[in-house]
Order: C-alpha cells, then structure tokens, then sequence
C-alpha cells in the first residue's frame, strides 16, 4: 500500500465514507513479513512512497517468486525486480505475471502504473552499449509513474545526433544521462537543460576506462551546473531518483 491509496482511504474517512474501524482495519498489517530467508518491508510504501524493489542478483529464483508473491498479497500492484536473470524470469513467470525485459535485465511482475509524475523524465545514452543500464533507469521510472522519454545512442562522438533532440531536452523535467569511455555526455545535456540532470557512469569503455571509474571521474568533475552523480551501472538508482524529484 502506497501513500496515494492511505490518502484515499483517509479521504473516505473524512467524506464519511469508510468507517475510522473500517480504515483501521485496511491500514492494520505487519510493518514486515517474516520469510526465513528475507523480512519483506511492508511499510515501505508508506515510509517512502514507493514498495520494496527486489535486488534479484545473489537470490536463487524461488526467494525472488516467493518475495514477490508476499509483495502482491500485500496489495502491490507493480513489483519491480531488478537485475533479474532469464532463469529466474522463467521460474517466476511460472507462478506469477511477470514481464521480463532482457537487455535491462528487469522483471515486472503486474502491470505498469499509468504516471503520476509531473513532467518527463529524458534517458539519455552515449552509446548502444550503455542501453542496459539505460533499460533499468527508465522500467524503474516507468513502474514508480513517470512519463520516460528514450533518447539512445546520442553520444558526443557525433554532436549533431544530441542537438537533433533539443526540444525533449529543454522540455524534460529530470534528464538521466548515462555514458561510459569518457562520460561527456553528463556535461553536455546538462549545459544545455534548466532541469537537474543525474548522471549515470557505465562499465562501457576499452582499459582506460577502468571499468567505469573514468567517466565516474569525468561527471565528478564535470562543469555544467545541476548534475548529479550516481554509482556505475546503477540505473535503478538513477530511475528512482529522477521519480522522486518528477513527483515534487
């Protein structure tokens, strides 16, 4: 239960509607669930405004279909799992309605929220090769209410493709900008937005990269005022971020 459907069941309360016993009664649920192997929050949604996402990476697929099924009987009508294997797609699939996306390696198990956010979130890559990343920033947006613009492969090795989309770029409320080799691309969306920008460094790049430290450097430091930076590869981070800042 999200903040949204607490604030409809006290709206009831107050048009006399529901019942005080009658809301008690739909508010009243264990703060976790005791799984053995997990302690699944309930209250997140609540705390946060936004229910547990599952990290799938180091859980088997029975521990991520049995916290998803614990997460769906408490009401969840979207769960997310992130960096989900086709394996455990296949097991969770069996049991639950999942749809899993490949190249982000995202499973979402229900159906995607129509948004609630205020304006569009632009994701941005460099390059093909950072469109996995891209995937999960933009499915997680997308599972917390956001409207998601993709702008793909409009790195700075070819300018012109980046300036070919200037009105999604002047019009977006959150931009994530996510790039590997160097990490340009931050800089330059960010130069040319009013919008805060989240900057997403990936893994993509030849050995001087260092496995993404390089353009983790480079958007560090980077000039144009407004941009933030998160972890390599951490395009949920980036997703849920550019939510929270849609939804102010």
């Amino acid at each position: 239960m999200d903040q949204q459907e607490i604030r409809a069941i006290l709206e009831q309360v107050a048009a006399g509607k529901r019942s005080v016993e009658e809301a008690i009664l739909a508010l009243k649920m264990e703060p976790f669930k005791e799984l053995g192997f997990a302690k699944v929050d309930n209250h997140r949604g609540l705390r946060q405004g936004a229910a547990e996402v599952i990290y799938g990476a180091g859980k088997t697929p029975e521990q991520i279909r049995d916290i998803a099924a614990s997460l769906r009987e408490d009401g969840e009508k979207a769960v997310l799992i992130t960096r989900m294997s086709e394996k455990a797609a296949q097991v969770v699939g069996e049991a639950l309605p999942l749809s899993y996306h490949k190249i982000g390696r995202v499973g979402i198990v229900g159906r995607i929220p129509a948004p609630t956010g205020k304006g569009s979130i632009v994701v941005a890559t460099g390059g093909t090769s950072d469109m996995p990343v891209a995937e999960e920033a933009a499915l997680t947006a997308e599972v917390l209410g956001n409207k998601v613009t993709r702008l793909y492969d409009v790195g700075v090795a070819g300018l012109h493709r980046t300036l070919s989309h200037l009105e999604d770029i002047m019009s977006a409320r959150v931009i994530i900008a996510i790039a590997g080799m160097e990490g340009a691309l931050a800089s330059v969306i960010g130069g040319l937005s009013d919008c805060p920008v989240i900057a997403v460094p990936t893994s993509v790049g030849y050995g001087a990269s260092f496995g993404g430290l390089a353009a983790l450097l480079s958007m560090l430091n980077s000039c144009a005022s407004g941009v933030s930076v998160v972890n390599i590869d951490n395009g949920f981070g980036a997703g849920y971020l550019a939510s929270m800042i849609n939804h102010l």
